[in-house]
């Protein structure tokens, strides 16, 4: 149970960003993360026993190949000492190796329906209690002098920036959900209130990202469970499968009937979606664009001219023209999981990470685990642009999809045999 509790409050903590100590390179919740690692190392060797196999094979095949082709990466920046920051590039084999670490442990300790499972519950406890305070914060019922839970109009809580805590909601909605789907009763209505409550917080953070991805998400998740209700044996004479088979017999006559509407409509539905994006699609979402695009630019630019090998750890393009901010640090990341990806670990490592998504997805979708699948699928979308490699609570959720989907397929196969 203590590690257990750990593990959730690390990964709860990991995005407290602004309750750091000055000059103290671990937060709270990487500390956290680093004993529960300890404890965790200490079990598996006295216990000499790996509980999901198949999964802990998946994370170890991909952490050793992406290992090697950063350092060969590492190899070639030593060519270009101009654009490599010593501090940051640190700091992202310690955040490598601490998630690599957290992965291949998850998948050796935890039992799927005993310890996995507690970790899940203390981290939605956890979570739900680290809202309530962070709302409280944000609406001024106390103060914390460390901590401005606003940047301008968006809200972070206790994040350094909005799109971490935007992140971190795109993680705990589906798998909150997951939790509501597996619960009964009290279980249940715990899960669905951090299902709602992280989804609004999400929402508070204004970012257009995690707008897209709950937006599509809802669609996939919708068609994963009439897809279950129609092909699942026990579904077979209730009236789920009834409501499903009329839902998706009605479903094309009823979108040709409503396309007359959707075009006479087309102009208010853009305009809505542009009022629900921040600055209302207005100067910042388009400057926010024009400097994304230039830093996508720029980082295909890097990582063709290391021959598509990649220069390692760390951040690696020049200031864009059109940042004027003295103040921001040198070099810069793309904010693209996969260019970022590309500028450090070149082709291969693209190939190496779209397969390790590309699978577990595939695994979740064959397994019939919809929430989850709807967590790899919003975590794509968060991919495109933002960096999310380094985020523990993203290597967690990965490395829990791997160990339930290949549980259940093991299970499958088992009651298949017997």
């Amino acid at each position: 149970m203590i590690r257990s509790a750990l593990l959730a409050l690390g990964l709860v903590l990991g995005t407290a960003s602004q309750l750091r100590l000055p000059g103290v390179p671990l937060g709270v919740g990487e500390a956290c993360l680093v004993v529960w690692l300890g404890l965790a190392s200490m079990h598996l060797l006295a216990c000499s026993k790996i509980y999901n196999p198949q999964a802990l094979l998946w994370l170890l095949a991909f952490w050793v190949c992406f290992i090697f082709i950063q350092s060969f990466g590492g190899v070639l920046a030593l060519l270009r000492p101009e654009i490599v920051d010593p501090e940051l590039v640190v700091h992202d084999i310690f955040a490598y190796l601490l998630v690599a670490a957290l992965t291949c442990l998850a998948a050796a300790t935890l039992k799927p329906e005993s310890t996995l499972r507690q970790s899940l519950w203390f981290l939605l406890g956890f979570w739900i209690i680290a809202m309530a305070v962070q709302l409280a914060l944000g609406w001024g019922y106390f103060a914390i002098a460390s901590v401005n839970p606003w940047y301008w109009d968006r809200f972070r809580g206790w994040s350094e920036n909005p799109n971490q805590l935007a992140i971190y909601c795109a993680v705990l909605t589906p798998l909150s959900l997951h939790m509501a789907l597996t619960a009964k009763r009290f279980g249940r209505l715990v899960a669905v209130l951090s299902c709602i409550a992280t989804f609004v917080v999400g929402r508070l953070t204004k970012s257009d990202t995690f707008l897209i991805s709950m937006s599509l998400s809802i669609l996939l998740f919708v068609a994963l469970r009439l897809r279950s209700w129609l092909m699942s044996p026990e579904h077979r004479l209730s009236l789920r499968f009834a409501a499903a088979t009329i839902v998706v017999v009605a479903i094309i006559p009823l979108s040709l009937s409503l396309l007359p509407y959707g075009a006479a409509t087309a102009n208010d539905v853009e305009g809505l979606a542009a009022g629900m994006m921040k600055d209302r699609g207005g100067e910042a979402t388009k400057a926010t664009a024009s400097l994304r695009l230039s830093l996508w630019q720029d980082a295909l630019h890097v990582g063709l001219e290391s021959g598509s090998l990649g220069l390692g750890p760390g951040p690696h393009l020049e200031k864009p023209t059109g940042v004027t901010d003295k103040g921001v640090p040198l070099p810069l990341e793309a904010h693209s999981t996969l260019l970022d990806v590309f500028t450090q670990s070149g082709l291969l490592g693209v190939i190496a990470i779209s397969s390790l998504f590309a699978g577990t997805l595939a695994l979740l979708l064959r397994a019939r685990l919809d929430a989850l699948a709807v967590l790899i699928l919003a975590l794509a979308i968060f991919s495109i642009s933002h960096f999310i490699l380094r985020h523990p609570s993203v290597w967690f959720a990965v490395a829990l999809c791997l160990i339930l989907g290949s549980d259940r397929r093991s299970s499958v196969h088992a009651r298949v045999g017997s």
